[in-house]
């Protein structure tokens, strides 16, 4: 066998393996990649679902709270606001700017909730409304799975910028279109853990 068959069978080889190694590189992006927007797309589906239940609370809590209502117009302001941040960021949630902004939003959405909530603990009648009631416990159970989808979804993040970020997958990453990916930040703390929604409605007289 000739030196240049030789070669040419060697080179052969180094590109076999180097094709194959490149395609398992791909590969796991690929599947890192759909696992943390298939994680977004559930915090999506909860901030959806919790945007669609506040104007009902807020709504059916305005005959109790007349002398409340700039905390109701608040609530709803901010709802607005994060539901158009939502709507932005799930377009194409691979943008850390929108991501962020979405983030911002929901974190004062979640405080003025908390502030309503505040003030519905002093009205046992308004806690006693079963439509009040239906709403608070689906708020809660809603709030409950945004927490949780958060921290999948930055768990998902970070798995994936770990695997594009490492040798040898660094210098394919970018040139296959695979770009960091945004985690979800809070911009405070106390964003960490979800409203509280007392639903121990105070037994009438």
């Amino acid at each position: 066998m000739s030196a240049i068959v030789i070669f040419i069978l060697l080179l052969l080889i180094v590109l076999g393996v180097a094709a194959a190694l490149i395609a398992v590189i791909y590969n796991r992006l690929v599947r890192d990649r759909t696992a943390w927007r298939a994680a977004f797309a559930q915090i999506d589906v909860q901030l959806r679902r919790r945007y669609d239940l506040i104007p009902n609370l807020v709504e059916s809590s305005k005959g109790y709270l007349a002398h409340e209502r700039e905390t109701l117009d608040a609530v709803i302001s901010a709802r607005n606001q994060a539901a158009q941040a939502r709507q932005s960021a799930s377009g194409d949630p691979s943008q850390a700017a929108a991501l962020k902004r979405l983030s911002s939003a929901d974190g004062i959405l979640g405080g003025l909730m908390s502030r309503l909530m505040a003030v519905v603990e002093n009205y046992p009648d308004l806690k006693a409304d079963k439509t009040i009631s239906d709403l608070m416990a689906e708020l809660s159970d809603t709030e409950n799975q945004i927490s949780s989808a958060r921290t999948q979804y930055n768990f998902a993040v970070q798995r994936y910028n770990q695997d594009r970020e490492v040798f040898p997958a660094v210098m394919f990453a970018s040139l296959f279109g695979f770009e960091p990916a945004p985690l979800w930040a809070l911009d405070d703390q106390s964003q960490a853990e979800a409203p509280r929604f007392s639903l121990t409605a105070a037994a009438k007289p």
